[in-house]
């Protein structure tokens, strides 16, 4: 948990939600020694009066169940049998099997969030319950589950911020159904535009190499759906990897989309 300097019960707080929790807060805890700096960008950012005063609730990742508590669980019905089949035969580059022996299990993942992280918060916290002032964010699968969250529960998260959003959901681009299943889910249950928000982002180096034509065919369902640049947006920061590193250099961009005291269009 992080609450802003000066937290008071006598106020009500918006809430981000954030997926990776042990990568978020402290470097010297986390597997590469990098961390997002969370705390503080945004007390920087609250202390300007540039966005929205709130509490972050970091969500520290299962280790090796995080492929699958972050892969989309509704996009595997839009594979067939055989290829649900070798996505579980999928490994990354170093050998290693990518889901490890674990079936996806993001919908359970979100009934803890939503049915049992989210009412504790708000029991504990002074927070504000309500959509317009809930949002969700995660980087690479975080991006994913992220996203996912918000179309599964629009009435629970009114924004989501997804960095360098792994649409891939394995490590290869080629002969790869995944990236189609993401977006004929999107297309049955993305939020309406008038009502929530959405960031995408991504680098071109690393592993956010594999993204660009990826994201550009996302970006042609979202203008197709209503999305404008009034509650959505995608951009490319050319020459950064995929690294906390390089989500903590444009932390304030998708903080920014979210939680800026300027109104955005939506209800």
């Amino acid at each position: 948990m992080w609450l802003p300097e000066g937290y008071s019960t006598d106020k009500k707080y918006n809430v981000l939600y954030m997926h990776d929790g042990q990568m978020l807060f402290d470097s010297t805890i986390t597997w590469n020694k990098q961390e997002w700096g969370i705390d503080e960008t945004l007390s920087a950012l609250i202390k300007k009066k540039k966005i929205k005063e709130c509490i972050v609730v970091g969500i520290w990742n299962g280790g090796q169940s995080r492929h699958s508590e972050y892969f989309p669980q509704k996009a595997l019905t839009y594979l067939t049998k055989e290829e649900i089949d070798s996505l579980y035969h999928a490994v990354r580059t170093s050998g290693q099997a990518v889901f490890q022996g674990i079936e996806v299990q993001s919908d359970n993942y979100l009934k803890f969030l939503t049915q049992e992280l989210k009412p504790f918060i708000d029991r504990t916290y002074s927070t504000k319950k309500d959509r317009q002032h809930t949002f969700i964010a995660g980087s690479s699968m975080g991006g994913l589950i992220s996203l996912y969250a918000l179309c599964e529960y629009p009435n629970i998260f009114g924004g989501a911020a997804c960095l360098s959003t792994h649409w891939p959901g394995i490590f290869t681009i080629e002969n790869n159904p995944i990236p189609s299943a993401f977006i004929q889910y999107m297309n049955t249950h993305l939020p309406k535009a008038e009502t929530h928000l959405i960031y995408f982002d991504h680098g071109t180096e690393t592993l956010d190499a594999l993204y660009p034509s990826l994201q550009l065919k996302v970006d042609s369902l979202m203008r197709s759906k209503g999305y404008t640049k009034r509650n959505w947006i995608t951009l490319v920061f050319k020459g950064t990897d995929h690294s906390e590193k390089a989500w903590r250099s444009r932390l304030q961009t998708p903080v920014l989309f979210l939680l800026s005291n300027k109104k955005h269009s939506i209800n």
